[in-house]
């Protein structure tokens, strides 16, 4: 093997001009002049936290719970049909916000002001697509069944 061979394929120490120190607080950490954007972007964070363990297990158990809730009321029966369904959407869209609160940790704060807007946009989208094929579906039904069309 030749001597370019083995200086590329052996990590280079890394020598005191080629990391700063940058402050995270209090605690400094030296960090590589040379690393890239997309590796210095990890790093720094915009202000979204991280949760906790206790945060997530709070979630996890949050939704165990509100997933058996429903699933309780539909095999002992205990609500009819016509308000089981609203009950369960209900459930569902209280899990819905369990989820984006403590494991996409989205909140009000106006560092999560884009994350806000992408999440609007794109509750609006779906919201469109659901009517619409509810509203397609219907009309498909009420103009396309055999036996609804006028016999002439």
């Amino acid at each position: 093997m030749s001597k370019e061979r083995d200086d590329f394929k052996s990590p280079q120490p890394k020598s005191a001009a080629t990391t700063a120190a940058r402050p995270t607080g209090h605690v400094t950490r030296p960090v590589d002049v040379n690393a890239t954007a997309a590796e210095l972007a990890h790093h720094a964070h915009d202000g979204a936290g991280h949760g906790t363990v206790g945060s997530y297990l709070f979630g996890f158990v949050l939704s165990v719970v509100l997933t058996a809730i429903p699933f309780a009321m539909v095999m002992m029966h205990l609500l009819p049909a016509a308000t089981l369904v609203p009950v369960i959407i209900g459930v569902g869209v209280v899990q819905i916000v369990i989820h984006l609160v403590y494991f996409l940790h989205m909140n009000t704060s106006s560092s999560q002001g884009w994350n806000n807007a992408a999440f609007v946009f794109t509750l609006i989208i779906v919201g469109i697509l659901v009517v619409g094929s509810i509203w397609v579906m219907y009309h498909l039904n009420s103009n396309m069944m055999p036996g609804m069309m006028p016999v002439g």
